[in-house]
């Protein structure tokens, strides 16, 4: 480690000065204590500057961050150096600050230049999308075929990203207007096919088929609303004979009423299951709320997360009743993450205020990664295991600084 503090000096009256190429420069006053010690705590402010510009190094050189951002930051750091009140080797970090930033002046220029090319790419690709819609909306006869690609296209749109909002307006108007277009003439085409049909007959026996095909499915929302779109159809459809007529509605009525009693059946036996999960979530609750985090918060810690892993498993709940829950159990989370903050932060009286910073940031890493596993989530798991390592590599890089 460097001597920092020969780069200062305190006077007879306490004043504290930073010595640099263009001259000696006073940066504070010490009267609390031994020249010594006055130096050290000045040269710990230069040591935290220090940190910042390893930990901008680090992230500009392992990718993990916004050249520009970076860029944003070694400016700023080094626009305060002439006024730091700090002792340690100041046209030093003066120099690597001027490299860095020729390094970040790069890096966010090709970023930029990236963004340009993609956006490019983009526009291209979107405009290749509306060329074949107006095509297949002109003169396509494959009604089947073309429908499913123009939902394709949709698709494909959607995926696109870094087009302008103006560009981005215009093409989507002429992809909306091919798209209606070809609706209108698919629609012309089967309303003609429609009308040379002499019987309303076969039309019925589609839709009865479809709702005694509709009549077991399990997807209760799609299903019902398809269901009332068939009774909207039937009764826009012609008469069939009599005879007919009854017969068809008496099966097609006999489908839509087995759909419904079987959905009653499994939202009752649903309704069942909520409840029971409801008490066991309030039992588990009433064990949370009764923790006692101020007299030893790891231990309530410990003991969330098992509550936390059983409150996953209690079973479904409905979105209203499980909102309640859950905000009281967070309370309850929370109170324990900031009893453990405070534990957490108990720092020496040395200590760098951005090392104590960083550690926050580690335990608050920890606790999500502990509410995703109690969650059961593994994308959630996934990302908070990065998130927590990441903040785990730069603590021990700034740790290793002091």
């Amino acid at each position: 480690m460097e001597d920092w503090s020969a780069f200062g000096r305190i006077d007879a009256d306490g004043t504290v000065f930073v010595k640099t190429a263009d001259g000696e420069r006073p940066v504070g006053s010490w009267q609390a204590g031994t020249p010594e010690e006055g130096l050290a705590h000045f040269v710990r402010r230069y040591e935290d500057l220090v940190t910042e510009v390893n930990l901008v190094e680090a992230r500009l050189g392992s990718g993990a961050a916004d050249a520009a951002h970076s860029l944003a930051t070694i400016k700023r750091l080094h626009a305060s150096l002439p006024e730091a009140h700090v002792v340690g080797d100041i046209d030093g970090l003066s120099a690597r600050l001027e490299k860095l930033t020729t390094v970040a002046t790069e890096k966010a220029d090709a970023a930029r230049a990236a963004r340009d090319v993609a956006r490019t790419e983009a526009l291209a690709a979107k405009t290749a999308l509306v060329v074949e819609a107006e095509g297949l909306a002109a003169d396509s006869t494959s009604w089947k075929a073309s429908g499913d690609r123009f939902k394709a296209i949709l698709d494909e749109w959607k995926a696109i990203r870094g087009v302008d909002r103006k560009a981005d307006g215009e093409l989507w108007k002429r992809f909306a207007s091919a798209r209606d277009t070809f609706t209108r003439r698919r629609g012309a085409h089967f309303a003609t096919l429609d009308a040379s049909r002499k019987q309303a007959q076969g039309a019925k026996d589609e839709l009865v088929a479809e709702a005694e095909t509709l009549s077991t499915s399990t997807e209760w929302n799609a299903t019902a609303n398809r269901l009332k779109e068939l009774m909207t159809e039937w009764k826009a459809a012609p008469r069939a004979s009599k005879e007919v007529e009854q017969k068809l509605w008496d099966r097609f009525r006999a489908a839509q009423d087995t759909f419904f009693s079987h959905r009653s059946e499994v939202f009752a036996a649903r309704d069942a299951e909520s409840r029971g999960a409801i008490e066991r979530r309030q039992e588990l609750l009433a064990l949370a709320e009764g923790l006692d985090v101020d007299a030893d918060p790891k231990a309530a810690q410990a003991a969330m997360r098992d509550i936390q892993a059983k409150w996953h498993d209690s079973g479904r709940v409905s979105r209203d009743a499980a909102a309640g829950l859950d905000r009281r159990l967070h309370a309850v989370d929370e109170k324990i993450r900031q009893a453990m903050d405070v534990a957490w932060r108990r720092p020496e009286p040395s200590a760098s205020p951005l090392l104590l910073q960083m550690r926050d940031q580690v335990a608050e890493a920890e606790d999500k990664l502990s509410r995703a596993k109690a969650a059961g989530d593994a994308k959630r798991i996934r990302e908070a295991e990065s998130a927590l390592a990441g903040k785990k590599q730069f603590l021990a890089l700034a740790e290793g600084q002091k």
